[in-house]
């Protein structure tokens, strides 16, 4: 398990050998074909800025090499605001004291119809962590009302045992999305006092979970605002690394979400700019041409329609984050602030005249 290796690396140690790189460092990474860890540390440390402007023109062209002149597109469907965890950061927290809401099949059927009329044709299922109310049971169903009409069914829930994700898998559900939010276990604890996701190790090893159930796609990311945000990027990497070694027939993405406020939110402990976002997409890509890379609505549209060409190959538009914003309740708490409301029209649109394609769907599984 993942658990274990990480424990092999020491927080501290990792951060100040990040920030030990020199220019020389990363110019020796900038000239390699394959690159490994020692390399991303050097390409995420406040010695690569300078070579910003290099590295966006290699994971440009690594980018354009592999995945071609395109852009993925998907939508969040927020079926639920139950939660049970206390989670420091989140407009979702059991304490906030807000409207909850779980959708019902005409709901579900509902706001996937908005969807499919925009064009949409892969989904990303999202709740609060509830298990008794959206539990299994109830994921399975959604994913079945929804698998007639889209080929494309990703989740982003509570973590769940083996043989649950093995039984969605069987439904129709393409990809699971779990962020660690923190690989730094002791912060981990103090944004997660309550709840089952107050479980570190548990929370760790659902990535290894996922591929012992054979999930065709697992995405991993850290949630930038509760930690240094370079280490943290660096376990990200180590997990992605493990991951693919031991997992081999899965495919993988990373996200790259910024801590933004809710109501009565949490200011981020360590801020991420602009331009280190741009640093650590870029790195990434120079780490791993394969991997998918994804930017959401958190964003501002200024950041993202200069980023699209300079690693990010999945985007979302038009989002809601909150369970029937779409169609049936607009007005409850989302859970958090979207920076990017444009309507889906309008950044394909922008996307189209920067000479990218978007795309709606490029997989499907034959469930006959």
């Amino acid at each position: 398990m993942f658990s274990e290796k990480i424990h092999q690396h020491d927080w501290d140690a990792i951060l100040k050998s990040i920030h030990q790189k020199t220019a020389a460092d990363v110019e020796r990474a900038l000239t390699k074909t394959q690159r490994n860890l020692e390399d991303f540390k050097a390409l995420i440390s406040p010695a690569a800025l300078p070579f910003l402007e290099d590295m966006a023109r290699l994971s440009h062209t690594r980018t354009r090499k592999r995945f071609g002149n395109t852009m993925q597109m998907y939508a969040p469907l927020y079926l639920s605001n139950e939660c049970q965890n206390i989670c420091t950061y989140c407009g979702f927290s059991f304490t906030n004291k807000i409207p909850r809401r779980t959708l019902t099949d005409a709901e579900i059927l509902q706001e996937a119809a908005f969807l499919k009329n925009k064009g949409y044709q892969h989904v990303l299922l999202v709740t609060g962590e509830a298990n008794r109310t959206v539990g299994v049971d109830y994921l399975e169903n959604a994913i079945q009302l929804l698998q007639p009409h889209f080929p494309n069914i990703s989740m982003e829930v509570q973590p769940l045992d083996q043989h649950e994700y093995e039984r969605l898998r069987a439904a129709g559900l393409y990809a699971v999305l779990v962020y660690q939010e923190t690989y730094h276990e002791m912060e981990y604890k103090k944004h997660h006092p309550k709840g089952k996701k107050s479980n570190f190790t548990y929370r760790l090893e659902t990535p290894d979970r996922l591929g012992k159930a054979g999930m065709h796609k697992i995405g991993l990311g850290a949630l930038f605002g509760l930690e240094d945000w370079r280490a943290d990027s660096f376990f990200t990497a180590l997990h992605l690394q493990y991951l693919q070694k031991n997992y081999w027939q899965s495919k993988y993405s990373i996200s790259f979400p910024r801590l933004r406020p809710f109501s009565g939110g949490l200011e981020p402990k360590v801020a991420m700019s602009d331009e280190e976002l741009v640093q650590l997409i870029c790195a990434y890509r120079l780490l791993d041409e394969t991997v998918e890379l994804s930017i959401s609505t958190r964003e501002e549209e200024i950041f993202r329609d200069h980023i699209v060409h300079l690693g990010i190959t999945s985007m979302s538009a038009e989002s809601k984050t909150n369970p029937g914003g779409y169609t049936v309740e607009q007005q409850s708490l989302e859970q958090f602030e979207i920076s990017d409301e444009r309507s889906t029209e309008v950044i394909t649109d922008m996307l189209r005249k920067q000479g990218i394609a978007p795309v709606w769907k490029d997989w499907q599984h034959n469930w006959q």
